[in-house]
């Protein structure tokens, strides 16, 4: 009667749901990583373009691996993602018969595991890809990139037009799953859990006493004695280690990156600027580029990409030069730099001049 009891106690405190306010912290979190390390990579690649702006171009692929390093290494030793953990949960098999017995360090079953890993790195991914591929189009809609008889533009249109409904649908679906959650009318805080056959719960005693017991009965195992086996478990042990590393320095630094979230917010933007007014530079004399240089033409009228007069004049906010709109719209789509400066620069800092004649 007494194990019986216990094993209720034991069930009902693993079954035992987060509340509304940590699974929102948890979702949260990584979101604030991503914008503070995208803003350091940018001041790195502003400084020394040659060095580091291959990181800016790469930005969203290279963060998307890292992340994927990262959770992966998470959902198989902890059971959860790096954020999820860092606020004491685990994910917890849906239909599993042996979900309450199940420990955290065992880590989620392989079809489980890469199915979070692709609801937590894949998606978001594919989110801000499909978010800069909008603002590209709005971009060469606003402007006329293509003709007006092009079909290509007719089909931007259409997308550009039911993409609004679609984001918020998206958003939506997120809503009211968190309203039933709050209402307790679910067991899951978003879609995506449920379509991961998981869902959320705290750690427990057992769970917290094995992880930290795990590394050292790790230790404890003997060396594998075949060389592929060593090769294996050495390049696992680099893996971890980097993961282990870029969690660490994440958890000391969680909240430092929350406060870089805010400071670099777009509602914070206005804040900011009038705390940080500061002269207009003057142009990067540094450079080798003169009067004489093969990249800039002798007419001040003419555009240095297509070596035309200029139409739609649009100056590079990150270097002063002037071009064509649509030449230097396709070049920076393209490459993420100035043509003659190689400073990095995205589509929004392309300004469009306005002659007193127009």
């Amino acid at each position: 009667m007494a194990e019986h009891g216990a094993h209720i106690t034991t069930a009902s405190v693993v079954d035992d749901q987060p509340s509304i306010f940590e699974v929102v912290a948890q979702d949260s979190l990584m979101t604030a990583v991503r914008p503070a390390l995208q803003h350091v990579v940018k001041v790195l690649a502003e400084s020394n373009p040659a060095h580091f702006g291959f990181f800016w171009r790469w930005f969203d692929e290279i963060f998307t691996l890292l992340d994927l390093l990262l959770q992966q290494h998470y959902l198989s030793k902890t059971s959860a993602s790096f954020s999820e953990n860092f606020y004491g949960l685990k994910r917890i098999v849906m239909g599993d018969p042996h979900k309450f017995q199940r420990l955290a360090s065992a880590g989620l079953p392989k079809q489980h595991l890469w199915k979070s890993v692709m609801f937590l790195v894949l998606i978001p991914y594919l989110k801000v890809k499909l978010e800069k591929l909008v603002s590209s189009l709005r971009e060469e809609d606003e402007y006329s990139i293509h003709p007006a008889s092009s079909h290509w533009k007719r089909f931007y249109r259409a997308f550009l037009a039911a993409y609004p409904f679609v984001n918020m649908a998206w958003e939506g679906w997120f809503l009211v799953q968190q309203l039933q959650y709050i209402l307790g009318k679910a067991q899951h805080h978003s879609p995506l859990l449920r379509l991961a056959g998981v869902q959320l719960g705290r750690l427990t005693i057992q769970d917290i006493q094995a992880l930290k017991h795990k590394p050292v009965e790790a230790n404890m195992k003997q060396p594998p004695a075949s060389v592929s086996k060593k090769i294996k478990a050495t390049l696992k042990k680099a893996v971890g280690g980097a993961a282990l590393s870029l969690s660490t320095g994440l958890s000391v630094g969680v909240f430092f990156l929350q406060f870089l979230e805010w400071w670099y917010s777009s509602e914070n933007q206005e804040t900011i600027k009038s705390l940080t007014t500061l002269p207009t530079p003057p142009p990067p004399v540094h450079l080798d580029y003169n009067s004489d240089s093969p990249l800039l033409p002798k007419m001040k009228t003419v555009c240095p990409l297509c070596r035309k007069t200029r139409v739609n004049d649009t100056v590079l906010a990150t270097s002063g030069y002037v071009f064509c709109y649509r030449c230097v719209f396709n070049y920076v789509r393209s490459h993420q730099a100035c043509p003659i400066t190689g400073y990095p620069t995205e589509v929004q800092h392309l300004i469009k001049l306005y002659s007193p004649e127009n």
